[in-house]
């Protein structure tokens, strides 16, 4: 029927994923961002973006459909921690961009993040993580070829 040990890994996969999303909410609870809102934040805060990202790149990096990343944009603009903006380059798109008041969300929410990220990986060796990413990044690489939405 199913090749167990595979079925065992992706069910396992699906059970972090969907614990993840439950117990990286509770870290940031307190400021009241959710971990689809944190990973908007992340990506915007990066360096290489300070201009802005279209909502199609924050889609795709984010691996996120346009429905929900609408959804979560517009809570976030609600906050003023991002706003959108004309895309100089192409007056039909919007870039969107982190606030100043998003950078200082952003920064007060790091600590409790870099907190999240150690907790759930205690245990996990140096060389356990970079192996875990690596198969992780394997793992992702191999379904986004099977997307057939990708083109």
């Amino acid at each position: 029927m199913f090749d167990n040990l595979s079925n065992k890994l992706f069910f396992r996969l699906y059970q972090t994923a969907n614990t993840l999303q439950k117990v990286g909410a509770q870290a940031l609870d307190s400021e009241q961002v959710t971990t689809q809102q944190w990973s908007v934040l992340g990506a915007l805060s990066r360096q290489s973006v300070q201009n802005g990202m279209s909502v199609s790149e924050l889609c795709e990096y984010l691996k996120l459909s346009r429905q929900n990343m609408t959804g979560v944009l517009n809570r976030l603009e609600d906050r003023g921690v991002i706003a959108r903006s004309i895309d100089p380059n192409d007056q039909r798109s919007r870039l969107i961009c982190m606030t100043e008041k998003g950078a200082e969300l952003w920064a007060s929410i790091a600590p409790l993040i870099n907190g999240f990220y150690e907790e759930a990986l205690i245990g996990f060796s140096e060389e356990d993580r970079i192996s875990f990413a690596h198969y992780l990044n394997k793992l992702l690489n191999a379904m986004h070829k099977m997307d057939r939405t990708n083109t």
